[in-house]
């Protein structure tokens, strides 16, 4: 069982910094199980004390896991010198978590990306070794043939040698007057600009790239780019569940 200070379990949660807090409880402002408690160096049980600031109960929360719907010309990190950060999205009380992005989208691909601060989530879902579905919805230029159906499915070798993994490509509409098809592609890598490369090798331009689905987790179409939910109890047990079943 979790065992704590209480400034540390507030100063996490991101309600101040430890000689705030040290303020805070000279003033009674801190109750655990509802008794004013003024020792903040004090160890609780995080799972079980009832920590309280100004009659607010503060909840413990060790690792945050969010959906984002990441808008283009937006990077995959961090921080950037250049580029804003899906970080930068995020609210301040998120942020204090120490987020990142599990895995990557490109500047110019838009969609669904995890974020949160619990490394193994992240290792155990995007690890090659896992075989998670990435589903993507794409726009390319030219009409989509079967021959390029099953090149996708026997693997193409990109620019650099590397032979890709069996990917599935599902061709959804051809535009006549502006020559562009859209289609659905599932792959279970995550190669450096791998769609595009794979599109390239036989001679198609993507023109828009928007990640739809990882694993049993689909994109929440009611979250515009930009904006982000925490996931549900269900959709994390959900993923917990996929990475078991790809152990």
């Amino acid at each position: 069982m979790t065992k704590m200070r209480i400034d540390k379990l507030l100063a996490n949660m991101n309600l101040g910094s430890r000689s705030e807090i040290k303020k805070y409880a000279k003033q009674g402002r801190i109750t655990v199980n509802s008794i004013v408690e003024k020792n903040t160096a004090r160890i609780i049980e995080p799972d079980k004390d009832v920590v309280a600031l100004d009659e607010q109960i503060v909840r413990y929360q060790k690792y945050i896991y969010l959906m984002l719907n990441k808008p283009q010309e937006v990077v995959s990190a961090t921080e950037d010198n250049l580029h804003r950060t899906v970080i930068d999205l995020l609210s301040e009380e998120h942020k204090a978590y120490s987020p990142f992005p599990v895995g990557r989208l490109d500047k110019d691909t838009e969609g669904l990306l995890l974020i949160t601060n619990d490394g193994q989530f992240s290792h155990s879902l995007m690890s090659p070794k896992k075989h998670v579905n990435k589903k993507y919805f794409v726009e390319v230029s030219g009409s989509i043939s079967e021959s390029d159906v099953k090149k996708f499915y026997d693997g193409i070798v990109l620019d650099d040698g590397y032979k890709t993994k069996p990917a599935t490509l599902m061709p959804q509409e051809y535009f006549e007057n502006k020559d562009t098809s859209t289609c659905t592609v599932i792959i279970q890598e995550g190669k450096y600009h791998q769609i595009k490369r794979m599109f390239a090798d036989i001679g198609k331009k993507v023109l828009f790239l928007k990640r739809v689905e990882i694993g049993n987790l689909s994109l929440d179409e009611s979250l515009k780019p930009g904006e982000y939910r925490e996931l549900t109890e269900q959709e994390y047990q959900n993923l917990l569940q996929l990475q078991g079943e790809n152990e």
